[in-house]
């Protein structure tokens, strides 16, 4: 809801920027959550979990969008191994 409310009003992107934009936000969002369950189950709601949380976070994403950008051509091939494509309609 928040993404489509700072979306709103605003020009989309070009298509070429599609295969950037995807790794992005999946590695923002996968990051986000992992650190933070990982984070919680580590120290608890303590007082240091927020720094703690935010600190592995940025980490964990330096890491995933890179490594996202490289593996993501395989993870197609992989996929496209074990799903049957779709026929055209006729």
């Amino acid at each position: 809801m928040i993404l489509l409310t700072l979306l709103c009003g605003r020009k989309k992107l070009p298509a070429r920027y599609a295969n950037i934009m995807m790794p992005l936000v999946l590695s923002v969002l996968m990051t986000f959550i992992v650190s933070a369950i990982s984070t919680l189950k580590s120290l608890g709601l303590s007082p240091a979990f927020a720094r703690t949380w935010l600190m592995a976070w940025g980490l964990s994403w330096l890491v995933a969008f890179p490594t996202l950008l490289v593996v993501l051509p395989l993870v197609r091939r992989i996929v496209a191994l074990v799903v049957e494509t779709q026929k055209p309609a006729r």
